[in-house]
């Protein structure tokens, strides 16, 4: 930790997935709508106050990350969302420092960025492939602490969330993709190469969670074994992150614009102020 505060109770991955609370698709849908415009209000309280926010996105290949953020971008005026997938560095970045690349994709005031996978790679695959020595990627928990506290510190809200499947799960999803043509391109050997070393990646994700799971960017675990629920649950988690101390509402009107605007569009500002008084 770098702020000194208390650390908030660690996760861990967990082998109990329970069942979806979920029982009918009009309720999944009815939820949906719900969350979506409560994240959209927030993205607009966000926009007029000139706060930001960071969204990381990690977990299991086929665990639902490109769902979830489907979900979560499609109701938001995209003027003020980005989304940046992460794949492995160009050369060009891998003769710098592994944060660089990252660094250029901060989030401006009044807009929220959303990784799909992350900086955090380099404590997952890099580890589990021996990509990089021992010595470097355990130098890294200390280095990415120091990245999210200055962001937090210059006021960037960041939200981790980590996909979490069974092993189950993801094979009938592998599956899945293997037999629909128009999803057998997202199956690659590489997918396949993650599977066999599933034991090798939740020690590393469990120790992830250990070293950088401090009180200004903590991690969410969520449950992606049913994929109307961990749309929900991803949004719910975004929403409760983002609106944390923050004012939702929207700003007041000007009295002067409203004055200008009745005059010029003949509009009756007693009707103004008596929608202002319904809102």
């Amino acid at each position: 930790m770098i702020d000194g505060a208390k650390k908030p109770t660690t996760p861990s991955l967990f082998d109990d997935f329970g069942s979806s609370r979920f029982k009918s698709k009009d309720e999944y849908k009815n939820a949906l709508a719900s969350y979506q415009e409560a994240l959209f209000h927030v993205q607009q309280s966000y926009y007029h106050q000139k706060k930001r926010a960071l969204i990381v996105f990690e977990g299991w290949d086929a665990s639902g990350k490109g769902g979830a953020i489907r979900r979560l971008t499609e109701k938001l005026d995209p003027r003020g969302v980005s989304v940046f997938p992460v794949a492995k560095p160009a050369q060009s970045d891998q003769e710098k420092h592994f944060l660089y690349r990252f660094w250029k994709h901060i989030p401006p005031p009044g807009s929220l960025h959303i990784f799909d996978r992350s900086h955090y790679g380099r404590v997952l695959v890099e580890r589990v492939n021996s990509l990089i020595e021992r010595p470097i990627w355990q130098r890294s928990y200390r280095e990415i602490n120091e990245f999210e506290q200055t962001l937090s510190d210059n006021g960037v809200r960041i939200v981790k969330l980590f996909m979490h499947i069974s092993s189950r799960e993801q094979r009938e999803r592998f599956e899945e993709r293997l037999h629909n043509p128009f999803k057998r391109w997202k199956l690659t050997e590489e997918d396949l190469h993650n599977r066999r070393m599933r034991n090798e990646y939740i020690a590393a994700a469990n120790e992830m969670f250990k070293r950088t799971h401090t009180s200004c960017a903590p991690w969410h675990i969520i449950n992606g074994e049913y994929k109307w629920q961990a749309r929900i649950d991803v949004l719910e988690t975004i929403v409760n992150a983002l609106s944390e101390g923050v004012e939702v509402a929207p700003p007041p009107l000007d009295e002067n614009l409203i004055a200008q605007a009745s005059k010029q569009l003949d509009v009756d500002e007693a009707l103004i102020a008596q929608a202002k008084q319904s809102d």
